[in-house]
């Protein structure tokens, strides 16, 4: 589709990008080249229990590591956030190195705050408070999905209010990113499915999102062809390094992508139920995503074309304005083929809680980019409904 010869747009991506299998052993070069000498690792319980990745990280760190904060849990709370920066101001880090997926790397962007500003977390909720370059912050992924390593969002629930709070400010960008397929290899088929549809919506939006722009497009069309082609290999078989690799580039880029061009509904929607109903970021988002295509698709025939394209479709003859329903249908097919759940009742959300979790959507920052402007919670209900 084209772009206007007059169109204005900003494109920043200023984090450091490093590729490879057996590139995390390199860590401690990359701590240095921060100057920095005290590093915290940031991770979750769950992969400090059941692996020994994070151990791995602070052997290679030597005595660059100071301590290893595993206390992160799935959608990561402020509290948590807090502990974290206790932790590391008594042990006097001067960087991180996260270790996990998507809620170890918010939580570890949300400890480099308040490590450097003080205070408390809930101090910094909202966009551009900060007003300089925070704590050095290093990112190891071990699922691909979030793309949160090269983002400016953090996205941390507050458990006293039962919603999540979004932190976006271009000074938490994350310093340095490396991509380990070896850091993956022991996701499991689900979560490695459920990740990697959080990185295919996030191509998505990007590229139906009211600040598109063609260095995003440029960079989301080709994510969504690296999902494609790798997410099933990866699911089928988790020792597949290439396959595990691709999708770490696949994340990286549809990261990039949504982080300068914005995500819409899915999120927005996918925030809500995440927060009320504790499902799973990239499960809420493979479910939701088919329902938000068929709602936007009168708004945009002409991107969907160039998705399903990039899906591989045969689009000649193709009319615009059924391009929604056509993509909506694609993505339904990918996810079943993956093994992932199609509706909202099948991953615990109830149907009385979907009124509201449709007025919490509504103020959620996302859906301000949405191509199609969501005013009444009642519209949001409805697409909720055709998910449930």
């Amino acid at each position: 589709m084209p772009y206007d010869v007059n169109l204005n747009f900003v494109f920043w991506t200023p984090t450091k990008i490093i590729f490879g299998e057996n590139t995390a052993l390199d860590v401690a070069i990359e701590v240095e080249n921060l100057k920095c000498k005290k590093a915290l690792i940031v991770t979750d319980r769950e992969l400090a229990k059941n692996t020994d990745i994070p151990e791995r990280i602070k052997k290679v760190l030597g005595n660059l590591c100071v301590g290893i904060f595993t206390d992160v849990e799935p959608d990561s709370g402020i509290h948590i956030v807090n502990q974290g920066a206790k932790l590391g101001k008594e042990l006097g880090a001067d960087c991180i190195v996260s270790v996990g997926g998507g809620s170890a790397i918010d939580t570890a962007k949300g400890i480099a705050i308040v490590l450097k500003e003080g205070g408390k977390l809930q101090d910094y909720a909202g966009f551009q408070i900060l007003t300089r370059p925070q704590t050095p912050h290093i990112v190891i992924p071990t699922t691909a999905g979030t793309g949160s390593e090269v983002t400016y969002i953090a996205v941390i629930k507050d458990h006293e209010e039962g919603r999540k709070l979004l932190f976006g400010d271009y000074n938490i960008l994350p310093n340095v990113a490396i991509l380990d397929p070896k850091m993956t290899e022991g996701l499991p088929p689900r979560l490695t499915a459920a990740t990697g549809m959080d990185a295919m919506s996030h191509a998505i939006e990007a590229l139906h999102s009211l600040q598109r722009e063609p260095i995003a497009d440029g960079m989301a069309l080709h994510a969504i062809r690296l999902i494609k082609e790798f997410l099933p290999k990866a699911v089928e078989n988790g020792t597949d390094m290439m396959a595990r690799g691709q999708m770490l580039v696949a994340a990286n880029m549809a990261g990039a992508a949504f982080s300068n061009a914005q995500v819409g509904i899915v999120h927005a929607l996918a925030h809500s139920v995440g927060a009320r109903f504790k499902v799973h970021h990239g499960l809420a988002n493979s479910i939701l995503l088919p329902a938000c295509l068929r709602y936007n698709a009168d708004a945009c025939g002409e991107v969907y074309l160039d998705i399903l394209s990039a899906l591989g479709v045969n689009i000649e003859g193709l009319q615009p304005e059924k391009s929604g329903n056509v993509v909506a249908d694609k993505i339904s097919e990918f996810t079943k083929k993956l093994g992932l759940p199609q509706r909202l009742r099948d991953v615990g959300v109830p149907e009385e809680g979907l009124k509201e979790c449709s007025e919490l959507a509504l103020s959620d920052g996302a859906i301000v980019y949405n191509p199609k402007p969501v005013f009444d919670p009642a519209e949001i209900l409805k697409v909720y409904q055709k998910a449930f």
